[in-house]
């Protein structure tokens, strides 16, 4: 059920809620199936436009052939999907994390292309020692094998620092849909943006935050730079691919259609998106634990979820993956602090569905 390149760019381009999927594990480290799928179904109940599975948020480890669980899991979204979209009909988007050198990285490539995905994120995290030219090279090559979603990860996780020159070239890649600007850090998102702005790309190439402790500024923002065509509309982030969005999904669905909504409109309530954006990156530091250098964030979106009832545990293939000191105290005060921000109703009245 993958999309035409052109339905693509446009689903794209209209902005969608994409949470990075987790990776739902049993005690034993076995794959969940069960609830792998539960979270799956939420993500599609909750009228996200699309997941992204083998994600930093589904644990980079899953790529290790070790495990052998790449393949299964994203087959395993995938079908889970088809069965929502033969229900419904909506366009939704299927995104695949690619990793690894370029022998690994185009495989990885195919194996989603095979399994019905859209496109690939492509993480450059194995390339560290890479020249700009050699970075360039391999996307390109990735490229040739399926449409490349572009990301820039924060140092923090793991992420390299690339510049406005690489992600200029980077643009000029034909089979580039979208960019992922995640590195945390304003100055770099500006690189991503005006790069995009000054080619000649800006109609086909979206723009996705990834900023998790920026989120709802991101989507409000019009970025404008000297050297434009002078009838050239603002350049807008258009949606997220975020790990926060992998929680509360229903909430970050309505939030984005209002935003979009009054945008449209002409009349943006910015003192209220600007609250709320203090408020969900308040949230956001409880979840990724930022007081601990994001130490315990995949392991907070699991304590979410846990609490949920849609995960069983928190349990991580690396076991230095947990909960930092006070961070459930952290998510405590943050559920009484922002009740507005979850979706705990929800999913109560759905799980038994999403778990049959």
């Amino acid at each position: 059920m993958a999309q035409t390149l052109a339905e693509l760019r446009q689903h794209l381009a209209n902005g969608q809620v994409i949470p990075a999927h987790p990776l739902a594990l049993t005690a034993d480290l076995k794959l969940d199936e069960r609830r792998q799928r539960a979270l799956t179904r939420y993500y599609c109940a909750a009228g996200a436009g699309g997941v992204a599975v083998g994600v930093h948020t589904t644990q980079f480890e899953l790529h290790q052939p070790e495990y052998g669980l790449l393949e299964p899991v994203l087959e395993l979204a995938s079908e889970t999907v088809d069965e929502h979209l033969r229900q419904t009909g909506r366009p939704f988007v299927k995104v695949a994390g690619i990793l690894g050198d370029t022998r690994q990285a185009v495989r990885e490539a195919e194996t989603a292309l095979a399994h019905g995905y859209d496109a690939g994120l492509l993480s450059l995290r194995a390339l560290a020692e890479a020249s700009p030219s050699e970075l360039i090279e391999h996307c390109r090559r990735v490229a040739e094998a399926i449409p490349v979603f572009g990301f820039y990860l924060q140092t923090a996780v793991g992420g390299q620092v690339l510049p406005y020159r690489f992600w200029r070239e980077f643009v000029e890649i034909e089979n580039v849909v979208a960019i992922k600007v995640a590195p945390f850090d304003r100055y770099k998102t500006l690189d991503v943006v005006r790069a995009v702005a000054e080619s000649c790309r800006s109609g086909e190439i979206a723009l996705y935050t990834g900023n998790d402790d920026n989120i709802v500024a991101d989507l409000l923002t019009e970025f404008s730079f000297g050297g434009q065509e002078a009838d050239a509309p603002p350049l807008r982030i258009v949606g997220g691919l975020l790990g926060q969005w992998a929680v509360w999904t229903r909430e970050a669905v309505a939030m984005l259609q209002a935003v979009r909504d009054q945008s449209a409109a002409g009349r943006l309530d910015y003192g209220h998106w600007l609250t709320y954006n203090a408020q969900m990156t308040d949230a956001n530091a409880a979840v990724f634990d930022s007081t601990h250098d994001f130490h315990g964030c995949i392991s907070g979106v699991h304590e979410v979820l846990r609490r949920q009832g849609l995960m069983q545990g928190i349990w991580c293939f690396n076991p230095a993956e947990s909960l930092s000191p006070g961070q459930c105290e952290e998510l405590d005060r943050a559920c009484r602090a922002y009740p507005h921000l979850t979706d705990d109703e929800f999913v109560a009245e759905h799980l038994d569905e999403w778990l049959r």
